[in-house]
């Protein structure tokens, strides 16, 4: 149901700021405007020409005047909720846009839900239900390739592959209904070899989409890299390098770290959640016995793992041990301290890992920074994967639905290998379809779209 009622909501974000705006959809919202809106004369406008800015005063019923403004207005069908929308462009602050906001909802409007605007664009259909999430994802994003993977996704780009790959099981579907319902007519039968064919196309059109979804949980998320190492082997340093700041105390003393050390940061537009840890050695240091220990559980839960190790010293057990702990993870082996005489066997590190996966650096002279930065790029975009390409799958409601679709299909492949009658290959198909549908939400119930737009922010 699509209310008729008007919404008010401030759209800019709090605190101090040049501009703030009051936004409004919905029938009355050029109504309340021209009662609470004057030209600098102080005659009232009576007809506002369409996406045209006007410059006046706003004031209440007592005719006292609460901001200096400026104010358009967006006629729908063509605005971003299809319903006629006008804002309200006051001071900064918080001071204005309340009382104006206050002043509006006075004048008959109502304060709008969290993602009620573009709620009111998917319901009026601006937008589909991927496109819309898309919206939320722009606002939240931490990075360059994060924003781009949501505007390729406002654009359509997903929505348009999973429409695609929607009609072509909705003409399956069709055809082999038909051939049950109207045998006696004269049309072409669907065997189910050309089912099988036509389900394994579709198939490899949702796994490809599938297979963008680690890609895309990086993008959006940010990569969680943890570097570890024995105490004084430059990992403090290495962080610093990236951050390109002294973010992290470093000596020659080691243990200096003793707890994790968090930073946000970004590499070539890509989002990296990067963590120091205290070194991983046996101590008997209580303190620095809680780092390792934490240092052990960030492992765990990290998606890149960048362990160091000192050139200039020879392989000692606490470095096998780092090997060891680390050898189930994505690993990023660094050899640092290149610029001294080297010491370090490599061989028990060249044993376990590719040579893609080692890089020597000098974190003092800056040598090979620039290749670990690449490393975490390409760590993303492994493969042929690319946001130039084609749709990168960033949401978990997405990916789940496709691997829903994809289970669906494969459970119809399987009732025609065993000479299922075709009505029921037809529910697998038909369930796939469906889920596909969910996604952009041709089939959607109404608890799961008010969930989704209950995590936007008001004023959007």
């Amino acid at each position: 149901m699509i209310d008729n009622d008007t919404i008010a909501a401030i759209s800019t974000a709090p605190g101090q700021g040049g501009i703030g705006i009051v936004r409004m959809s919905g029938d009355n919202s050029i109504k309340i405007l021209r009662d609470i809106f004057i030209l600098p004369s102080g005659l009232r406008v009576t007809n506002f020409k369409d996406r045209y800015f006007y410059y006046g005063k706003i004031i209440n019923k007592d005719k006292e005047i609460i901001d200096e403004v400026l104010v358009v207005v967006m006629r729908g069908p063509k605005s971003y909720t299809k319903e006629d929308v006008v804002e309200v462009h006051c001071h900064g602050g918080m001071i204005s846009v309340r009382r104006i906001l206050e002043l509006v909802i006075e004048s008959g409007a109502r304060l709008s839900e969290p993602g009620e605007f573009t709620k009111r664009a998917f319901l009026n259909g601006r937008l589909d239900l991927a496109q819309a999430e898309a919206v939320a994802d722009i606002i939240l994003s931490k990075s360059q390739e994060a924003q781009r993977a949501s505007i390729s996704q406002l654009e359509g780009k997903l929505s348009k592959e999973i429409e695609g790959i929607a009609t072509a099981l909705l003409d399956l579907i069709a055809q082999i209904e038909a051939s049950i319902d109207y045998p006696e007519e004269d049309l072409d039968y669907v065997s189910p070899e050309d089912i099988e064919k036509e389900l394994d196309l579709t198939l490899e059109r949702i796994e490809r989409l599938i297979e963008t979804s680690s890609s895309g949980k990086l993008i959006r998320q940010g990569i969680k890299t943890v570097i570890v190492g024995k105490p004084n082997v430059g990992k403090s340093s290495l962080l610093n390098a990236l951050v390109k700041e002294n973010r992290a105390i470093v000596t020659s003393i080691p243990g200096t770290t003793r707890d994790v050390i968090e930073e946000l940061i970004t590499i070539k537009g890509i989002q990296v959640n990067i963590t120091d840890t205290a070194g991983l050695r046996t101590t008997e240091d209580m303190i620095e016995q809680m780092g390792v220990e934490r240092t052990k559980k960030s492992i765990d839960e990290a998606d890149l793992i960048i362990a160091v190790f000192d050139g200039s010293l020879p392989f000692e057990v606490e470095d096998k041990d780092i090997l060891k702990r680390v050898e189930d993870k994505k690993v990023l082996y660094v050899i640092n301290k290149i610029d001294m005489p080297r010491k370090l066997d490599t061989r028990n590190i060249k044993d376990i890992a590719s040579l893609e996966d080692i890089i020597e650096i000098s974190v003092k002279s800056g040598k090979g920074i620039d290749r670990v930065e690449d490393y975490i790029y390409n760590m993303v975009y492994s493969g042929d994967v690319s946001i130039d390409d084609g749709p990168i799958i960033t949401n978990i409601r997405h990916e789940r639905l496709l691997k829903s679709s994809y289970d669906h299909l494969i459970e119809a492949k399987a009732a025609i290998d065993i000479g299922m009658p075709l009505d029921l290959v037809a529910i697998d198909i038909r369930a796939g379809w469906e889920d596909l549908g969910s996604i952009t939400g041709e089939f959607v119930t109404d608890d799961i779209i008010d969930r989704i737009f209950s995590n936007f922010c008001l004023g959007k």
